[in-house]
């Protein structure tokens, strides 16, 4: 049986927790303990194949910025997490967690993953980010941060209500074993934008796509 080493990295109480134990036990935590560290290991079945899932929790508070750091060796995929809630928390992704795993772990895949998005149309979260100008983060602006950094995929879920919590971890499981398929992806797109440009007769279109 393949094992697959998965680590949990975001900002504090975005949720990455709430995740865990709602995929391990399919039960909603009532309260909220900050982590230190803490990791699950459960069996599962992707595609027919049998894995077992090791599971790694992390802190995102900054005094615990070194202690994280070790649980990142032989990582197999980096979950990101942000709160659809929580702009700060979306745009930690690009200045420091993307980074951060891909300085410790190059080449390792990451997925991108959109939490709390119940709170989308809670109207005391709205109330409140409204007070502040802000707004929710919308799923096209998650899939556009996915594909800036170079995510395998860009998934949103609710703890909360059990939504997509499955897919999450499901998703990480594919992206080890098909390390190619984003690659293929990439490699048919780029082929698909070269032919494309080889139809315009623009020896400076052509000559671009070429160099």
């Amino acid at each position: 049986m393949q094992t697959v080493k998965c680590v949990v990295v975001g900002d504090g109480a975005v949720g990455k927790t709430c995740l865990l134990i709602s995929y391990t036990t399919n039960t909603f935590p009532e309260e909220y303990i900050p982590t230190v560290f803490d990791n699950y290991s459960t069996q599962t079945c992707v595609d027919g194949r049998a894995v077992s899932l090791n599971l790694w929790d992390t802190a995102g508070q900054e005094e615990y910025d070194r202690l994280r750091t070790l649980s990142y060796p032989q990582t197999h995929v980096f979950i990101i997490c942000f709160s659809v809630a929580s702009p700060s928390s979306h745009a930690n992704v690009r200045h420091k967690w993307h980074p951060e795993v891909s300085h410790h772990c190059p080449g390792v895949p990451v997925l991108l993953v959109g939490t709390k998005r119940d709170l989308r149309s809670d109207r005391e979260t709205l109330e409140r980010l409204k007070e502040q100008g802000l707004t929710p983060t919308t799923q096209q602006q998650g899939a556009a941060l996915a594909r800036s950094i170079g995510a395998v995929r860009y998934l949103e879920c609710s703890a909360l209500l059990q939504e997509g919590v499955r897919e999450v971890f499901n998703e990480a499981v594919r992206a080890v074993l098909y390390p190619n398929a984003k690659k293929q992806a990439k490699k048919s797109r780029e082929s698909d934008a070269t032919l494309c440009h080889l139809e315009v007769p623009d020896r400076s279109a052509l000559h671009n796509v070429i160099s």
